[in-house]
């Protein structure tokens, strides 16, 4: 399993004295593109082909608190992925001491820059997406590109 282990900081804190949801999306993002880059497909290769991953759908779960400097592993997992690799279902899990606080399944495909629409990744990229490790509700989603 993919796992980074983040801080919980000072901006992602709410009102409540915990992290706040959008903290748990912009997190999860991080390590996506950590998770990208060490495979081989770092921020400068999305630039170079005017690529970016579009998020269409965010889901978050909450179990527990997360609070200022609380130290969590965040895991990647994949839940769906169309055979062209276009449409993926992203997961991250937030743990502290080895205890689920939150859960971030996002649904998302990939952006054509330069044209303005959903495309198939390029195989450098695909790749990884196959090679992600799948969670036990993965399901095979349609192709975003006819």
């Amino acid at each position: 399993m993919y796992t980074k282990t983040l801080v919980a900081g000072w901006g992602d804190m709410d009102f409540n004295a915990h992290m706040r949801n959008t903290a748990y999306l912009d997190k999860s993002a991080d390590v996506r593109m950590m998770y990208f880059a060490e495979h081989g497909f770092p921020m400068s290769e999305f630039v170079r082909l005017k690529l970016g991953p579009v998020v269409m759908k965010d889901e978050i779960e909450y179990f527990r608190e997360v609070r200022l400097l609380d130290e969590m592993q965040v895991t990647l997992s994949i839940a769906g992925l169309s055979e062209d690799a276009s449409r993926m279902m992203l997961r991250n899990e937030f743990f502290r001491d080895g205890v689920l606080c939150a859960r971030v399944t996002s649904t998302a495909g990939w952006f054509d820059l330069a044209n303005r629409k959903l495309t198939a990744p390029p195989e450098g990229l695909a790749g990884p997406l196959r090679a992600t490790p799948r969670t036990e509700d993965f399901r095979v989603l349609p192709r975003s590109v006819r």
